[in-house]
């Protein structure tokens, strides 16, 4: 299903996380076991003290609260009430409300971007320049872990943990184009089961010399 042109797919995914933040993960970030084991790929490679960026960081459970107990993090989430949990639940990090695809960070500010289930609630003729925004938010040789889609499909579930959510992915071949073609060389990727269909789980490096893309 095409984007809807009544309803904007950025307030839709904002709303429906306001409405539905502690019915989908409580403040002990229950029943997301696998962060930690996600996590546990990307930060044997950085060094303590590190810059890391976790983009949709929800809540602050568990990978944000995780991140911070070695790195110095910064996370970015649309929605109010997220963000507002994530202060509270983990004070050691910093927080900013604001959408992806318009807040600005110098460039090489980061050792680590960790962006977990975020790209694929974004339209996804924006991705693209996203992922390149990425790249050179990271320091020369940083690393991205990202959940990005295994099949393509966008559309709108109406009742998704009590409220209207919207996705948008294409297929894992694509996302692994444009990560090269933004200066990314993927060390690994895996399929990420979840109900009858699931994701793509990528870690990628940034080129080791500065590039401008």
């Amino acid at each position: 299903m095409p984007d809807d042109p009544v309803r904007n797919p950025k307030d839709i995914v904002r709303e429906g996380y306001d409405r539905i933040s502690y019915s989908y993960r409580d403040d002990a970030g229950t029943a997301s076991d696998r962060y930690e084991e996600w996590l546990a790929q990307l930060t044997p490679l950085l060094e303590d003290g590190d810059p890391v960026l976790d983009i949709g960081c929800g809540c602050g459970v568990p990978a944000t609260k995780l991140l911070a107990q070695r790195f110095l993090v910064t996370g970015v989430d649309l929605s109010a009430v997220q963000v507002e949990r994530a202060r509270r639940l983990v004070p050691a990090a910093r927080f900013l409300c604001e959408d992806i695809t318009l807040v600005g960070f110098e460039e090489h500010s980061f050792s680590a971007i960790v962006c977990l289930f975020t790209l694929i609630h974004i339209p996804l003729d924006e991705q693209p320049a996203i992922i390149r925004k990425l790249g050179l938010w990271l320091r020369p040789g940083g690393y991205l872990l990202a959940t990005v889609g295994t099949k393509a499909w966008t559309g709108i579930d109406e009742n998704w943990h009590g409220a209207p959510m919207y996705w948008s992915h294409t297929e894992r071949q694509t996302y692994l184009r444009w990560l090269e073609e933004s200066g990314f060389k993927v060390l690994w990727d895996r399929f990420i089961p979840e109900g009858t269909g699931g994701h793509t789980l990528v870690l990628a490096r940034s080129a080791t010399e500065s590039v401008s893309i």
